[in-house]
């Protein structure tokens, strides 16, 4: 208990402290980059959570716009020239999956992305893996949410596993450092981040259900646990991507973050897979 307490002190006053200090090469204050994290969560939460809660036509604007972002991103990460027609088509493509997911046609949506997708992996090989790993985030995204009885019960449950694991992970990984989780691929996870990251997703879990149904479920907790390890495999993929590129962050779109790419790597992994289960479990089921 006392080593755990002092590596909390240790955290508080890092994060007070103006100044670092260097301990075998690491700076000591390692929450350099929470400010501009926060500053940019209470712009970007308010209005995620504004569009899903509204669902309808402004989740689906707000999937577009993202969608067509993440596109750009993804063609830069990889050095497609953007006037060029994959460069064009990654993200065209993509939204225009969404907006026909979006009115209804899914079955076109489908079709059109899959043969997309096809079409790219010939032209750009593996630079055109881009096209599904975006609409397919995208698809899981308004899938969860378009469900009339529990789809905003679904989505929220699904995106407040990705938040309570990528904020666990980040303060526990910046408090108690150690072992490094894949450091060929990213050198700044620790195993207790991504511990952190699991425990506050398995929580949050158990949080959602006592406060829906005013009992701990471990259905919930299982779920929870199984979309954080998700949503960490999504996390460390994106990561190695960008190794793989020779590129430190997919833009520079959010400060504290990175790109879009960068905040929503864990989410883009976590969606298709809530999104399945959804599909898997029928219409107005609670996923938990």
């Amino acid at each position: 208990m006392r080593g755990a307490s002092g590596a909390l002190v240790r955290a508080l006053v890092d994060i007070l402290s103006p100044r670092t200090s260097r301990t075998e090469g690491r700076p000591a204050n390692q929450w350099g980059d929470l400010a501009p994290r926060v500053a940019s969560a209470l712009v970007l939460v308010p209005l995620a959570l504004s569009c899903i809660w509204a669902g309808g036509v402004f989740w689906a604007a707000l999937v577009a716009l993202v969608t067509v972002g993440l596109g750009w991103e993804w063609v830069r990460l990889t050095d497609i020239p953007q006037v060029s027609l994959p460069g064009l088509a990654i993200p065209g493509i993509a939204v225009v999956a969404v907006i026909l997911a979006a009115s209804g046609f899914w079955l076109t949506a489908l079709t059109i992305a899959a043969a997309g997708s096809l079409a790219l992996a010939v032209a750009s090989g593996w630079r055109g893996l881009g096209l599904p790993y975006i609409t397919a985030s995208a698809l899981g995204l308004l899938w969860l949410r378009n469900d009339p009885v529990m789809g905003l019960a679904n989505l929220l449950f699904a995106v407040l596993i990705v938040w309570a694991s990528d904020i666990g992970a980040y303060l526990v990984g910046r408090a108690f450092g150690g072992p490094k989780l894949a450091p060929a691929i990213s050198p700044g996870k620790t195993v207790s981040g991504a511990l952190g990251g699991l425990a506050a997703a398995v929580l949050t879990g158990l949080g959602v259900a006592l406060i829906s149904t005013g009992a701990l479920s471990w259905r919930a907790a299982e779920l929870a646990l199984g979309l954080a390890v998700v949503a960490e495999a999504g996390d460390l993929l994106e990561s190695w991507i960008k190794r793989f590129c020779g590129k430190k962050d997919s833009s520079q779109l959010i400060p504290g973050h990175g790109g879009l790419l960068d905040r929503l790597d864990a989410l883009m992994a976590v969606a298709p897979v809530a999104g399945l289960l959804a599909f898997t479990l029928g219409r107005g089921v609670v996923l938990w």
